[in-house]
């Protein structure tokens, strides 16, 4: 059996790693030939995933439509700012053009579309063919690369309108220490990912303020920040409903407020590494606004995906006129027209 990972960061290449640790060959793509050479002589992927021994049953390349053809299992984990440059070329492998090969999506974040932001998986059935509407299989869950890679007990989400695809994905990652439960709320579980890494920027932003001196140190505890996570969960909700999210549950399971809470708390957390760098590094001064950030994030030398999620959740709640002062009020921040200072007092006032 061929499977295929698309995206050799370090959550696409420690998903690679749980397949390959279950006896079946793993086709690693990326763009990055370093990292290739990496992985096929020395397996291991310093650059993204450093002290992790992989599997000899993964090959990395960079060729992509070499990679999507003939497998039977193909699961993208490019970043969202690149998915469909990745996509577009594996539209000429025969196996995706037959629909014969399985497609799962592990990436965060909203699409671009015409007519503003969109849920990943509606925008790839307008590329895919025609095989892949309603069967695609979304994968989320409150996981990081770091601990999952090393046998760290977590769980998650695998969501499809196909109860049959999203079994097939349930069977292929599960294993005694990665519980992996099926859903049928593709729209919760999406925007539950996506929107969780606004909070998370957030919540970093906070939790260096609550760490260093002065006024905010006095004033921001530990409970503190469960009032913003909870505030930002309410927000998860808010926009979920919004989107056409079907079941409540989602997100007071581990897809909505079991991933919210990992990304906000954890160490190996990139967007609360982000937030805490916006204070602490004063890491938003080199960029003029939201969109120059967007554009030169690879200066940042970390991809904290909640960036480009933050302007695409603020367009999306002022489109659904929603009420979501914190992922609003994070994108403000990002776009420099207000300080995290001001902000929060702000914030708090207005409860």
């Amino acid at each position: 059996m061929k499977i295929t990972v698309l995206g050799a960061g370090a959550w696409g290449t420690t998903i690679a790693k749980v397949i390959a640790d279950k006896g079946n060959l793993v086709t690693l793509w990326t763009f990055e030939k370093a990292v290739t050479e990496d992985i096929n002589s020395n397996h291991t992927n310093s650059k993204f995933l450093p002290g992790v021994v992989l599997p000899e049953l993964i090959t990395a390349t960079t060729d992509s439509i070499g990679a999507a053809e003939g497998t039977e299992f193909l699961i993208m984990a490019v970043p969202s700012l690149y998915l469909l440059d990745t996509v577009k070329p594996i539209l000429a492998a025969d196996s995706i053009r037959e629909g014969k090969t399985a497609i799962g999506i592990i990436t965060k974040g909203f699409l671009p579309g015409p007519h503003g932001p969109r849920l990943i998986l509606e925008t790839l059935e307008d590329y895919l063919p025609g095989f892949y509407h309603h069967s695609l299989v979304y994968i989320a869950g409150p996981s990081h690369a770091e601990e999952v890679s090393r046998g760290k007990v977590t769980g998650l989400i695998a969501a499809s309108e196909n109860a049959k695809n999203s079994i097939r994905f349930r069977d292929l990652l599960k294993n005694p220490r990665l519980l992996v439960f099926s859903s049928f709320d593709v729209r919760g579980v999406q925007v539950a990912a996506a929107a969780k890494n606004v909070i998370a920027i957030a919540f970093g932003i906070l939790d260096a303020l609550k760490s260093g001196s002065g006024e905010f140190a006095d004033m921001f505890g530990d409970g503190t920040e469960s009032l913003l996570l909870a505030a930002g969960l309410n927000e998860i909700q808010t926009l979920g409903r919004a989107l056409g999210a079907t079941h409540a549950e989602t997100f007071t399971s581990i897809s909505g407020v079991g991933d919210l809470d990992v990304t906000c708390r954890s160490i190996f957390g990139r967007n609360r590494r982000f937030g805490r760098d916006i204070i602490e590094k004063n890491i938003l001064e080199p960029f003029k606004n939201l969109n120059d950030l967007i554009a030169r994030i690879s200066e940042i030398n970390y991809l904290p995906e909640g960036v480009a999620a933050a302007q695409h959740v603020k367009i999306l709640a002022e489109k659904h006129h929603l009420k979501m002062p914190v992922s609003i009020g994070l994108a403000e921040i990002l776009d420099r027209n207000i300080k995290p200072e001001a902000f929060l007092q702000n914030f708090l006032e207005n409860l």
